[in-house]
C-alpha cells in the first residue's frame, strides 16, 4: 500500500476548496469540516455564528509519491486571496480565514517557506495574512456538505 499523508487547508468556503483538490492526481480522499475552534463537534450552523473559532477547512489524504506537499501548497496559494483577513469574496467571518494547519514539522517548514515566497513575490499589494498553525481536532461537516459542488454542479463558491 502506498504511503499516505494528511493535509488541511482553509481558504474560504470549503465547497470550492474541496472541488479544487478533489481532482488532483494523487489526492486519495477529501473531507470538508472544521478545525481550530474551541467547541467539540460543532455543527455548520454553530460555525456560521463565528462564535466557535473554527475555520471551514478541507482535510485531504494524499499519496506523496504522486503529488508533493509543495504542489498542494502551490494550489492553495493560486486559488484564494491570502491577503483578506477573515474573508474570501462575499464570505466574511473568522470561519473563512486563510489558514494552513500543519500535521508534521516538515509541513510547517514547507508552509512557512511558501508563505515567505508569496510575501516576497510582489503578487499581492497587501500583506499575506495566512495563519500557519498546528493541526487541531478535525470535525467532519454534515454529509450534505461533502463533495457539495460535485453533487449539485454549482461551480465554485470562492474568488
Amino acid at each position: 500500500m502506498a504511503k499516505q499523508e494528511t493535509a488541511t487547508f482553509g481558504g474560504g468556503c470549503f465547497w470550492g476548496v474541496e472541488e479544487l483538490y478533489r481532482q488532483v492526481d494523487g489526492v486519495l480522499s477529501t473531507t470538508v469540516g472544521f478545525m481550530g475552534g474551541t467547541v467539540a463537534n460543532p455543527s455548520y450552523e454553530d460555525v456560521c455564528t463565528g462564535a466557535t473559532g473554527h475555520a471551514e477547512v478541507l482535510q485531504l489524504v494524499y499519496d506523496p509519491a504522486k503529488v508533493s506537499y509543495e504542489e498542494l501548497l502551490k494550489k492553495f496559494w493560486e486559488n484564494h486571496n491570502p491577503t483578506t483577513l477573515n474573508q474570501q469574496g462575499p464570505d466574511v467571518g473568522t470561519q473563512y480565514r486563510s489558514v494552513i494547519f500543519y500535521h508534521t514539522p516538515e509541513q510547517k517548514e514547507l508552509a512557512e517557506k511558501s508563505k515567505e515566497a508569496q510575501t516576497q513575490s510582489g503578487k499581492w499589494k497587501n500583506p499575506v495574512v495566512t495563519e500557519i498553525v498546528p493541526a487541531a481536532p478535525f470535525w467532519k461537516a454534515e454529509e450534505y456538505h461533502q463533495q457539495y459542488l460535485k453533487k449539485h454542479g454549482l461551480g465554485s463558491c470562492h474568488v
